[in-house]
């Protein structure tokens, strides 16, 4: 009887999602974290004025799939409306902006959702904020009442949404971001070759025998076994040899130069190329690789920080203090366990990653070992703590911004440091600062339509001295001429910044700005200064 075998059906192979290639170069940039955060957001615009900026703020969060947006706006288009505005078109005069941009924005991604406000006469905006709705973040555009300002930063305070102001008139614009908390970051992406981290100057035990089987022969090696030593096992060999001879490692510039010598010498020139590419690699990496591991300004402003009672409960400030205790222990943060790319043999390469992977697996668990201790930190996730100590070297604590950092106080001390600044531009070849910007369109904050003495006078409220600077002059006449109006391509500019900043506090990803940011249409120009 014959036997009939059957080959396993293969597996299905599957392609990316239609959400996947509708996203994909995004989520390649803050990955499906970073994108479930953005469909989980509601954000809220509290739009006014000629309502541009706020609306193409909007656009761009509703590109990358936003969760939900609300506008909030009680003006009706009007025919000024049309010409700043391209979510408004001639079918929507005299019907609620609101209502209108909704509509059209959501035509941009129809996976989004949208909702507008006031639907009748009788609601108002305030109602928004009775406690019913919880919103992820909260944005308005300036000209503004300021007892409706004052609602939505009182509103931010108390549920702790970050809030962020928008102005936008003729060629100047700013925004402004207040969190009412300290806001840390762990996934700050730093550039690749920031990231490189081999402790070539203190290697363990595994990684120093590794380096010594690959060198142990080092000239009887065979032409294509000695240009393909990966060059940390390179490193690791020149400089033993150098501690053996010198008595330390190299430290300071003059050593670590003598020391490349010494590693460019030992490579071979009878090669078809004249020279092998890892004696190149290893060369190139001496200062960059041969140095004593240290915490940056940003970790040790983390380590520094005493977290309040509600903070030191947060996975964040439990990890970190984890962390910090890993860095008194062993000098030395964990270790990420990313290898860059080399010249090396396949299995050499592999063999190298394993080793380094194995060591921040170690470091990892050390670490979780000391979160799991904490009262609060068995619920913490392991990935969460394993991709903190991946970033650890990079993490990044943006303070929170108090109202009183707006105070006339601080502005009169900070426009003193500016000026004092500028008063030195011609011998520092530094650019003139754009304060003179701030301080013209914040006098126009709930008075839009000004001219140049009301904004003067505004100005000379916190500045008595303001009209004896010229700078402050010339912006309040152009903020003056521009008379509340907004330019599209400068709101438009302002409106994806802003979208930007938004995106890096959803996802928690990327560094925010701190905290305001000022643009100059006329030189384009920004600054960003905390105000």
């Amino acid at each position: 009887m014959t036997e009939v075998i059957t080959d396993p059906t293969l597996p299905t192979l599957h392609g990316p999602s239609d959400k996947e290639k509708k996203y994909d170069r995004q989520l390649r940039l803050w990955a499906a974290s970073g994108q479930q955060a953005l469909e989980d957001a509601h954000i809220l615009l509290v739009n006014s004025g000629s309502g541009t900026v706020g609306v193409e703020t909007l656009k761009n969060l509703v590109l990358p799939g936003i969760g939900k947006f609300t506008i909030a706006d009680e003006s009706m288009v009007d025919q000024a409306n049309l010409g700043v505005n391209f979510f408004l078109d001639e079918d929507c005069l005299g019907k609620p902006r609101s209502e209108c941009c909704v509509r059209l924005l959501q035509e941009l991604n129809p996976d989004v959702k949208g909702d507008w406000f006031p639907k009748n006469k009788d609601e108002t905006i305030e109602q928004l904020f009775d406690g019913t709705i919880k919103y992820t973040m909260v944005l308005y555009a300036a000209p503004i009442a300021r007892a409706r300002m004052e609602l939505l930063h009182e509103y931010g305070q108390k549920h702790n949404v970050p809030v962020i102001a928008v102005h936008s008139a003729g060629f100047y614009s700013y925004f402004r971001i207040s969190l009412s908390n300290n806001f840390p970051i762990v996934d700050t992406h730093p550039d690749s070759t920031a990231t490189t981290d081999l402790r070539l100057l203190t290697p363990w035990e595994e990684l120093s025998n590794f380096a010594a089987s690959l060198t142990e022969n080092i000239e009887g090696l065979s032409a294509h076994e000695h240009g393909h030593i990966p060059y940390v096992a390179l490193l690791l060999h020149y400089l033993a040899e150098w501690k053996q001879t010198h008595g330390s490692l190299p430290s300071t510039y003059k050593e670590k130069t003598a020391f490349r010598s010494t590693v460019a010498a030992g490579a071979r020139t009878d090669t078809p190329e004249g020279g092998e590419e890892n004696f190149d690699e290893a060369v190139a990496a001496v200062l960059k690789t041969i140095s004593t591991p240290s915490i940056s300004s940003s970790v040790r402003e983390v380590f520094d920080y005493t977290p309040t009672e509600m903070e030191s409960t947060s996975s964040f400030w439990i990890i970190a203090d984890a962390i910090k205790q890993f860095y008194k222990k062993h000098n030395a943060l964990p270790l990420p366990g990313s290898v860059p790319d080399m010249k090396a043999q396949s299995t050499v390469y592999v063999q190298l990653q394993n080793i380094y992977k194995a060591k921040a697996r170690q470091d990892v668990a050390e670490v979780l070992e000391t979160v799991r201790s904490h009262p609060k930190g068995k619920d913490i996730d392991s990935d969460e703590i394993g991709n903190f100590c991946k970033n650890a070297a990079f993490i990044k604590l943006i303070r929170g911004s108090e109202p009183s950092e707006a105070s006339p106080a601080n502005i009169k001390v900070l426009a003193e440091r500016e000026f004092e600044n500028d008063s030195h531009a011609l011998l520092t070849a530094m650019p003139l600062s754009l304060f003179p910007i701030y301080l013209s369109l914040s006098a126009t904050t709930s008075l839009p339509a000004s001219n140049v003495s009301d904004i003067m006078d505004a100005i000379k409220n916190t500045l008595p001295d303001a009209a004896s600077t010229p700078r402050i002059i010339e912006a309040a006449e152009e903020v003056a001429r521009a008379n509340g109006g907004e330019l599209h391509n400068i709101s438009a500019l302002t409106g994806g910044m802003v979208a930007q900043e938004v995106i890096k506090i959803i996802t928690k990803q990327y560094i925010p700005i701190d905290n305001t940011c000022i643009f100059d249409g006329i030189t384009s120009r920004m600054q960003v200064i905390r105000i």
